[in-house]
C-alpha cells in the first residue's frame, strides 16, 4: 500500500506550479478543501495537488475560477456533475470506482487534462470518496478504446462531437413526437429511437467498410 504524502503549504504551491499567494486565494476561495492543521502548521495530501493539477486544466480549457468553485462545491459534497448541471436520471447503469481504478481502466492516462475534459462532459462526478461515471457502457467503450491504442484524450475528443450529433437526433425525435403525440409520450417511445440510431449507425459502418474492399 502506497504511504500516505503529505505537503507543507511552500512545497504543495511549488509541485502545483503557483505561487503560495495563489494557493492562499484558491484555498480562501473554497477551490481546494481545508488542509490538515497540526498546531498551527497546514498539512496537504496528494488529493490536494490533483485538485490543483486539474484547476490549472480547467482554467487551460476556459473555465472560470467561479465555474471551477462551482465544480469543487459539488466534488466535496458527495454532489455529481449532473446533478450540479441539472441532468435528470438516465437509463444508463452508472459506475462507483476509486481514483485508483479509474487510474487502473485507464493505464495511466487519467490525467488532470483528460480529467478536466470528463467533466466539461459530465461523464465524472463524485460521492464521498468515490468517483461516479455517469454510464457503465461508455466507461467500457471508452477503457477498451483505449486498450487497443487510442488516447484518451482523443476518445474524449470524439465523445464530444457525437454528443453534438447526438444532441441534435434527440431533438429531431422528440419534435417528430411531439408533432403527432403527447410529452408523456417520449420516454415510452424513446426504445424506438435508440433502434433507429443503432441501425443506421451499423449500416453507416457497413458503407465505410466497403470503401476499403
Amino acid at each position: 500500500m502506497t504511504e500516505k504524502r503529505e505537503y507543507r503549504m511552500e512545497e504543495l504551491a511549488r509541485l502545483a506550479g503557483i505561487t503560495v499567494r495563489t494557493l492562499r486565494f484558491y484555498r480562501e476561495r473554497k477551490l481546494i478543501p481545508p488542509p490538515r492543521r497540526e498546531g498551527r502548521i497546514a498539512w496537504y495530501d496528494d488529493h490536494h495537488l490533483a485538485r490543483l493539477n486539474t484547476i490549472a486544466a480547467m482554467l487551460e480549457r476556459g473555465h472560470t475560477l467561479t465555474g471551477i468553485a462551482e465544480l469543487a462545491e459539488a466534488l466535496d459534497h458527495g454532489r455529481d456533475v449532473a446533478d450540479l448541471l441539472g441532468i435528470e436520471p438516465t437509463e444508463e447503469e452508472p459506475v462507483r470506482l476509486t481514483p485508483e481504478e479509474l487510474a487502473a481502466r485507464f493505464e495511466g492516462q487519467a490525467t488532470p487534462e483528460n480529467l478536466a475534459a470528463a467533466l466539461d462532459l459530465g461523464y465524472l462526478g463524485t460521492d464521498g470518496d468515490e468517483i461516479v461515471h455517469i454510464s457503465r457502457r461508455l466507461l467500457d467503450v471508452s477503457s477498451d478504446l483505449v486498450r487497443e491504442g487510442i488516447p484518451l484524450a482523443e476518445v474524449l475528443a470524439a465523445g464530444k462531437r457525437v454528443r453534438e450529433h447526438v444532441d441534435d437526433l434527440a431533438e429531431m425525435f422528440a419534435e417528430l413526437v411531439l408533432r403527432h403525440t403527447g410529452e408523456e409520450d417520449l420516454q415510452r417511445l424513446r426504445p424506438l429511437a435508440r433502434s433507429v440510431v443503432e441501425a443506421e449507425l451499423s449500416l453507416a459502418l457497413d458503407r465505410r467498410l466497403r470503401k476499403q474492399d
